[in-house]
């Protein structure tokens, strides 16, 4: 009991995810209508997804780019690198594992190069980079990836549509990062790293790894009802490459998600509850979006209110903008808060401080922008 009591104060999203479960079914009992209510689409894309990732990082599949970020000599430019290595790479392989990549690479290269003072301004943009990057393609984050599945528009479509933000992040992060150095722009660092080869035996790997995410990108973009079939030739693919990649996914996520969907599920197919919630949602969704997403994170926060959503621009771009206001604004966040203080014990307190000054920053300038493209119909 210690134990399970443990593991849930750990893993506080998945027992507010549980419990917020439990109670919509008490409020609502379950109903053939709740299981149809559950998005098992996304579920098994989310799944095929994490598999593949958790891939990438046992396999160190980018590992091209981390080597050529330990080659650059300039402080701006390393920083430029590592914050728009992290911006373009969320968009692809999600904002939490493009942080997993480059957080701890930064970490290495600043304190070997003696620039430490420079570790928590920039690690904070690249939280940013990822929040914003992530945000254009509807497989850059777990939110947007629900948010896709319920709108009938081409990947094409979506990407026009978050381009606007995407890419005014994008100038503002520039902006930022010559800030930072505004004392000395060419301020040289100068650090080693050395790279462990990539071994001959898991070239095949890292070969199926980019040949299975090609196919779930596919399986995403065209929307295919064949999507089942796909779940299980990942999963047998895996099973062959590398078994025990199977007990590493993050199976912690999926269930959270999965609470999530039954408790919006029960909570729509109460016609009280969602009477009330429709009324206050309806108009208001972009503020409702970030605002509830400091209670229980963007993601669950985007599966609670779309059922009660008409502005369906206003969620993407509220929940996209959530993570700037809090660590607990986007789950994102709180990976980049984990891996520094298990490098820095004891500095939880200075990561916030800082992170929280830059990211309000950002939100402060960007907020407006949001929601007047928020009038923006999405469809």
């Amino acid at each position: 009991m210690k134990k399970v009591f443990l593991f849930l104060k750990k893993e506080l999203m998945l027992t507010l995810s549980v419990l917020a479960a439990v109670i919509a079914m008490i409020i609502t009992p379950p109903t053939a209508q709740l299981i149809q209510g559950i998005d098992w689409r996304t579920l098994g894309t989310l799944f095929m997804m994490l598999c593949v990732l958790e891939g990438f990082k046992k396999e160190n599949v980018l590992r091209p780019v981390v080597r050529l970020a330990s080659n650059l000599r300039h402080m701006t430019t390393l920083s430029l690198f590592l914050v728009f290595g992290v911006f373009f790479t969320s968009m692809f392989v999600t904002n939490d594992v493009s942080l997993i990549i480059f957080v701890p690479l930064t970490i290495l290269l600043f304190r070997n190069g003696h620039k430490e003072q420079y570790i928590l301004p920039v690690i904070s943009m690249e939280n940013i980079a990822a929040i914003r990057g992530s945000m254009l393609m509807p497989f850059g984050s777990p939110q947007n990836l629900f948010l896709y599945g319920q709108a009938d528009v081409t990947v094409w479509h979506f990407i026009l549509h978050m381009l606007p933000l995407c890419a005014a992040s994008a100038l503002l992060l520039v902006g930022f990062i010559y800030y930072l150095y505004r004392k000395n722009p060419k301020e040289q660092i100068s650090a080693e790293r050395k790279d462990a080869p990539w071994s001959a035996q898991g070239k095949a790997r890292r070969i199926g790894y980019l040949m299975l995410f090609a196919l779930i990108i596919a399986v995403i973009v065209t929307r295919t009802s064949l999507w089942p079939y796909a779940v299980l030739l990942v999963v047998a693919a895996i099973a062959l490459l590398d078994r025990r990649l199977l007990l590493q996914v993050d199976y912690v996520l999926i269930v959270t998600f999965f609470c999530f969907f039954v408790f919006s599920s029960s909570i729509a197919a109460n016609g009280q509850i969602a009477a009330v919630l429709k009324k206050a949602v309806a108009g208001c969704e972009y503020w409702w979006a970030i605002g509830l997403s400091q209670l229980i994170s963007n993601v669950p926060a985007t599966i609670v209110l779309h059922p009660f959503t008409e502005n369906f621009a206003g969620l993407i771009y509220g929940a996209d903008t959530a993570g700037l206001c809090s660590l607990i604004g986007s789950l994102a966040s709180v990976i980049n808060y984990r891996i520094y203080v298990r490098e820095y014990p004891g500095n939880g307190g200075k990561f916030i401080k800082v992170f929280t000054l830059i990211s309000w920053a950002f939100f402060l300038i960007m907020v407006v922008p949001g929601a007047l493209l928020s009038r923006w119909p999405f469809f």
